[in-house]
């Protein structure tokens, strides 16, 4: 049976947290800022905590082994 690898990309876009939760940065940051909300680019400035239902596919999937 083959190893169980790690996304690449998943590998730069989420981390865990000691407790096992999963940390994203939120999208839309990147280009076009004079276009988006003082509130959008406000929110979007630190890491956030992913939804349980969502996390558990991303370390399903994504993250087998960890980060």
């Amino acid at each position: 049976m083959p190893k169980m690898k790690t996304q690449s990309s998943a590998k730069k876009r989420f981390k865990l947290t000691a407790s096992g939760k999963v940390k994203f940065k939120p999208a839309n940051k990147r280009h076009g800022l004079v276009n988006r909300p003082k509130k959008m680019k406000r929110h979007s400035r630190r890491n956030e905590v992913m939804h349980p239902s969502d996390a558990k596919n991303v370390i399903r999937f994504f993250l087998p082994n960890g980060l």
